[in-house]
């Protein structure tokens, strides 16, 4: 056996091990059937999937019935990930003035044909939000061999009975500041509001802003001896809008700074002690603040702002916001690459562990990528990248491995079932006698 299966396989292993006899071995042919790309091949079909991997009728009939009522949950299998990756040593922390990126996202598996659909999520290409399965990501970034890669913490799904996104942001925010260490800093994108980071208490963040975003000064302005007190800070604009024919200036900005970046010149401008637009005066005590960064970069039109109340400067702020990246990498391995964009299951609870399971295998997938040697697709890939897609094609030459010694807890559990109806007996249905008189 290989050596890009024989790792792939322990990892699988030390992923499912300490789960119940019998259900860690179904639950690692459905995870070798995601990464293997057997799943992308059968068009998202979970049984024919782990049929053209050569498993009996019996080892289907099992791994599919631990989809829906195998006992375990993502949030085991996660820290089993964790742990077996810590482990290997492969991947190191990326920090940038002394703080990791811990970046938060929402992602949702469409299903539009699914009966009703508890959530929806938005959709640019449709312009519209359409029926999907949502669910929200916290992660912790590193990097393997120079490549950045996202360490999946924490799946969290949606509460059915608030069904609403925005609800789900907000225990998002919450979940992810519970597993925040000291040095994490929480990174989100314009889809996490910056009122939600502050009534959620987030003490690290960074935060993107509308570019129409405004906020107020911490401290009051000097009462002029006419007219009422002022009751709010002075408003900041940090950059400039057009309202109509009219054209609104921006605030100038409290300092600037710039440094040399890829052969060219960045500079930030800082705005300084800032609060909420709608903070007013006798809340502006216990008011938490934070400044707003507009990134000026050559190769963009637009400036990129940024809000955070960390004291670091203006570039490391930049870096931890570019370190959110590789949380956009894990649907994509989820979807595109294994094949978990399309579901054909309809139960409440497996609609929501297929995708789970998919992303998990999307960042096993990746991981494996990165800490294994790149595999060419062919004799025309002269200079290969460590990318899932490889390794994920690479896997998919062979069905399971059954010449792969598994460890002795990872087997068939050995329950007397003779004693149980099967097949067609089990519902069939038997026609009551009549009594006679």
């Amino acid at each position: 056996m290989n050596e890009p299966v024989s790792q792939v396989m322990a990892l699988l292993c030390n992923v499912v091990q300490r789960l119940p006899v019998g259900t860690n071995l179904a639950v690692l042919h459905l995870l070798w059937m995601m990464v293997s790309g057997n799943l992308l091949l059968s068009r998202g079909a979970v049984i024919p999937g782990l049929h053209q991997m050569g498993l009996s009728d019996r080892a289907v009939r099992r791994a599919w019935q631990a989809v829906g009522r195998g006992s375990w949950n993502t949030g085991l299998l996660l820290g089993n990930l964790m742990v077996a990756v810590l482990h290997d040593g492969h991947w190191q922390p990326r920090s940038h003035g002394g703080y990791y990126a811990t970046p938060i996202d929402i992602t949702g598996f469409w299903r539009p044909r699914l009966k009703n659909c508890p959530t929806k999520h938005y959709d640019h290409r449709a312009g519209k939000a359409l029926p999907a399965i949502v669910l929200g990501i916290v992660g912790r970034v590193g990097e393997v061999d120079k490549q950045r890669l996202l360490l999946p913490l924490a799946f969290l799904r949606d509460d059915q009975r608030q069904a609403e996104e925005a609800n789900l942001v907000s225990r998002l925010v919450a979940q992810a500041k519970a597993i925040m260490q000291p040095q994490d800093v929480l990174v989100s994108d314009g889809e996490f509001s910056l009122g939600v980071l502050l009534t959620q208490g987030v003490p690290r963040y960074v935060a993107k802003l509308a570019k129409n975003f405004t906020a107020r000064r911490a401290q009051l302005p000097e009462y002029g001896g006419r007219g009422r007190p002022p009751k709010l800070g002075e408003l900041v604009r940090p950059l400039p809008r057009k309202y109509r024919d009219q054209a609104i200036a921006a605030t100038p900005a409290d300092r600037s700074e710039s440094w040399e970046e890829d052969g060219v010149t960045v500079r930030a401008d800082i705005w300084d002690d800032l609060v909420l637009t709608q903070t007013k005066a006798e809340d502006l005590v216990n008011a938490r603040t934070f400044m707003v960064i507009a990134i000026h970069h050559p190769s963009f039109t637009q400036p990129l702002l940024l809000a955070t109340p960390l004291a670091i400067p203006a570039s490391d702020v930049r870096q931890l916001y570019r370190d959110r990246w590789p949380v956009e990498q894990l649907p994509l391995a989820a979807k595109q690459m294994i094949g978990g964009h399309r579901a054909f299951v309809f139960a409440p609870d497996v609609c929501y562990r297929l995708p789970e399971l998919a992303l998990l295998a999307g960042a096993i997938l990746s991981y494996a990528a990165a800490m294994l040697p790149a595999i060419p697709t062919g004799f025309w890939d002269r200079t290969p990248q460590s990318t899932p897609g490889r390794l994920r094609r690479f896997l998919g030459c062979s069905g399971f491995p059954t010449d792969c010694p598994l460890p002795p807890e990872i087997r068939q559990k050995a329950s007397f079932t003779d004693h149980l109806p099967k097949g067609s007996s089990l519902f069939r249905r038997t026609k009551r006698l009549a009594v006679a008189d």
